[in-house]
């Protein structure tokens, strides 16, 4: 009776530890990680205020680019938009964010396709950090073959 209340009692655990299988590194590396920090004093009230004035600057969960939409008429639209100042990483998609940005007014719409009508991008060299810019206009087309889609 006691080996069966036991092997009752495994079940859940053993499910458990499944489920902790797929995030069972993050939660490691969080406990791993405030452990060291604790070791290390760097709950100390300096350092935790610039740990916050460097995240309030980076802004890890910001959109990397800002997107400004300029209906331009009744088919064209100007796109420009404005990498963030601080990134690691996204320098080359400007352009998949342009055409990403234009098939989904496209469809949300209701036209049959666009055409890309002027694409370019550069650096804007302002102080104190260059930021990246692009900026493209789009012609959308309706469906010659169903006009009324």
């Amino acid at each position: 009776m006691p080996a069966r209340l036991a092997l009752w009692l495994m079940v859940p655990v053993v499910a458990g530890c499944a489920m902790l299988q797929e995030n069972g590194a993050k939660v490691a590396g969080g406990v791993g990680a405030a452990i060291t920090a604790s070791e290390l004093d760097l709950f100390k009230t300096e350092f935790i205020g610039g740990a916050l004035i460097a995240y309030a600057i980076y802004d890890p969960l910001a959109p990397t680019w800002t997107i400004s939409v300029t209906r331009l008429d009744e088919e064209r639209v100007r796109f420009d938009l404005r990498m963030k100042s601080l990134v690691t990483g996204g320098e080359g998609e400007a352009r998949q964010v342009f055409m990403r940005n234009a098939r989904e007014i496209a469809e949300s719409k209701g036209f049959a396709g666009y055409d890309v009508m002027r694409f370019e991008e550069g650096i804007d060299s302002t102080r104190p950090f260059a930021q990246r810019v692009a900026s493209g206009e789009v012609r959308y087309r309706r469906s010659r073959t169903f006009p009324g889609i």
